[in-house]
């Protein structure tokens, strides 16, 4: 789940990385489980289990700022072995519409040298959510033929949800991811979708996602991006501020 989310339901059964604020001069924490740390379709775990938590500041003017951390794992023995995430932004709205925009950094293993930052923006309207990450800055080096500048990357995502019956809410999520750093990060050939179907209720929440990224990230043992992937999770999430 990246936290910070610009649409809680498909961010957070998605490993995004983007939770709106949800009360205005709050304090609060997160701390989920999950048997799969998938995101943008991708395992960060070598498909096995996470344990992530957060803690989120937000104001009334819809300033909101926190961190996030998560275990990660993308090869045996590999260097990346944290995931720890930085954002603050803006958001606002009403009942029916509302926005989203901030910046998030990435931070790994000081070994791995593949921390980066990305821009984001979202707008959603009854239930429908249209959201943007553009790439921003990178300390990974560039190898022959790639660019890792400013928006030389993007991931664009549609994500629609709606409550079935008694507070069961069924969510359904499409996404792309495109550009150099993209390929390096992520071991992609190319551009390549995501998508995913999920149902949530409280803090349970269950996905089925898929990609169709070709590559060390579709073909290497422990990885299997091509293939369907079923998530179970659980989220509690703790007023800190309360009386």
């Amino acid at each position: 789940m990246k936290t910070s989310k610009p649409l809680a339901l498909a961010a957070l059964l998605a490993g995004s990385a983007l939770m709106s604020p949800a009360h205005a001069d709050d304090l609060s924490a997160n701390v989920t489980v999950t048997n799969n740390y998938i995101w943008r379709g991708l395992t960060q775990t070598e498909n096995n289990p996470a344990v992530q938590g957060g803690i989120d500041w937000t104001s009334d003017s819809g300033f909101y700022a926190g961190t996030w951390v998560s275990n990660v794992s993308y090869a045996p023995a590999g260097v990346f072995n944290y995931e720890n995430d930085l954002y603050a932004g803006f958001a606002g709205g009403s009942d029916k519409f509302s926005w989203d925009a901030g910046y998030l950094y990435y931070n790994y293993d000081s070994d791995a040298e593949f921390d980066f930052g990305e821009i984001y923006g979202s707008v959603s309207f009854a239930g429908l959510s249209l959201s943007a990450n553009v790439l921003a800055n990178t300390e990974a080096d560039e190898g022959p033929g790639q660019d890792f500048g400013f928006g030389k990357a993007v991931y664009l995502a549609a994500d629609y949800g709606f409550v079935i019956a008694g507070g069961l809410e069924l969510g359904l999520h499409l996404g792309w991811h495109d550009g150099d750093f993209s390929e390096a990060f992520n071991g992609v050939d190319g551009d390549y979708f995501d998508y995913n179907v999920s149902l949530s209720r409280g803090g349970f929440a269950f996905m089925v996602t898929s990609t169709n990224a070709n590559g060390f990230s579709a073909d290497a043992e422990g990885l299997d991006n091509d293939a369907p992937k079923f998530v179970v999770s659980y989220t509690v999430d703790f007023d800190l501020l309360s009386q």
